[in-house]
């Protein structure tokens, strides 16, 4: 029985092969792409026309601004680039740099850190590191998003980098290719520094790159409290909106006596991620204040329009010349966008597909887009790719197709 089928499927094959070969002398059939203009929404660079620039919500710190997280577009603003300290804000770029070690494989949550004598120094907010002992990333890590620990963030600099000064280069030239333009590092920590400073504009972009590009931050800066040293060393959270405030998801707050109050805080409700920066608050009571009454405006106000995710299928067409005679297409990305609320009713989606393509098709190959349209202006577009590889039919495909087939049959 499994020899008559092995022949239907060779002589099928075979008359498959003579139709091919006959149809590519007669006519070689070529897709011909769309010469048409792409609009992308940004999930890189900050938008720099804002919202609200006016000061509407009357706060009283010196600077201040709102951004939504995954497009950057800004919601509000408030003297976003007037040059400040920021105390120990400092550390989301430290974390920042901490994360890319974390995340790239050069440094392990399980790898020990020592404390140097420069590092058990620092003063400040700390946990009293002891010159002797070691920690974990792991451990550290926590020390520094729990309790803003300036001994922990110098003695992770100094294992990063082999010494501070090396690491606030790194640091700089982090936000350089950032865009961080109002921004000069002297140090690692925040502790006041002539000429260490920066603005809410550019604490908002570090704030971003790492909640979008290390989202495991979070399972440090949502911690409220903890303990180190087999429960000796108490940790109780710097930022106080993640016990009071809903969808809480950080981030770093800072303060001196020059720099005033500063704080990043970030929450996500309903799928929509916001990041508000305080920046020289009176007091830290206005400070989180301030920063509650931002997250609440963006909340009120706007919504985050999903429209489909990562490898969601869109439709899958025929291929004509392939090995196989269809492949499923997919979104590359996530696409969504940011709406005022109320806005979201009379959205378009716009497919741009053929409805076959020749092969070869390659994984990852863009095929067409997705375009969302609102009263006429395109809000998002996202590029629509296959999900495999399509070989196209020749001598060499053929033959191997027709052995897959013969050992699946005797199988």
């Amino acid at each position: 029985m499994k020899f008559v089928k092995f022949c239907v499927t060779f002589i099928c094959t075979f008359v498959t092969t003579l139709s091919f070969f006959s149809l590519s002398f007669a006519e070689d059939s070529i897709y011909v792409w769309s010469n048409s203009s792409v609009t992308t929404s940004s999930a890189v660079d900050i938008t720099n026309t804002d919202i609200n620039s006016s000061n509407t919500l009357n706060l009283e710190s010196g600077s201040a601004i709102l951004i939504e997280q995954s497009t950057g577009k800004i919601l509000y603003s408030h003297n976003i680039h007037e040059k400040l300290r920021p105390a120990s804000v400092t550390k989301v770029m430290s974390i920042l740099l901490i994360m890319e070690a974390i995340d790239s494989g050069k440094l392990s949550l399980t790898d020990t850190v020592s404390c140097s004598e420069t590092a058990s120094s620092m003063g400040g907010s700390q946990i009293w590191l002891d010159p002797r002992e070691t920690l974990t990333v792991d451990e550290m890590l926590k020390a520094i998003c729990v309790a803003s620990a300036n001994d922990c963030v110098v003695a992770m600099a100094e294992h990063i980098a082999g010494s501070e000064d090396a690491f606030v280069q790194m640091m700089n030239d982090k936000a350089k290719e950032l865009g961080m333009s109002d921004t000069t590092f002297k140090n690692c920590h925040g502790l006041d520094e002539d000429g260490h400073v920066t603005s809410s504009y550019d604490i908002a972009l570090m704030s971003r790159e790492l909640l979008s590009k290390h989202p495991t931050i979070t399972n440090y800066t949502t911690i409220w409290m903890d303990t180190l040293r087999d429960g000796k060393s108490q940790l109780s959270n710097t930022n106080k909106l993640i016990r009071t405030y809903k969808g809480a998801t950080g981030l770093k707050t800072g303060s001196t006596s020059l720099a005033l109050y500063n704080l990043s805080a970030s929450a996500t409700r309903d799928g929509l991620s916001l990041i508000a920066v305080i920046m020289k608050a009176p007091s830290t009571k206005i400070r989180f204040e301030e920063a509650k009454k931002l997250l609440d405006y963006g909340f009120n106000n706007f919504a985050f329009k999903d429209f489909g995710k990562e490898g969601d299928i869109v439709k899958t067409i025929e291929v004509t010349k392939g090995v196989s005679t269809s492949v499923d297409i997919v979104f590359k990305q996530n696409a969504g966008t940011l709406l005022e609320k109320g806005k979201d009713k009379n959205i378009e989606q716009v497919i741009n597909l053929p409805d076959s393509i020749s092969a070869p098709v390659t994984t990852g190959q863009k095929i067409g887009e997705a375009s969302y349209v609102l009263d006429g202006e395109t809000l998002a577009t996202v590029d629509l790719v296959a999900t495999s590889d399509v070989e196209k039919i020749n001598l060499f495909t053929m033959s191997k197709s027709i052995i897959y087939n013969w050992i699946n049959l005797l199988r």
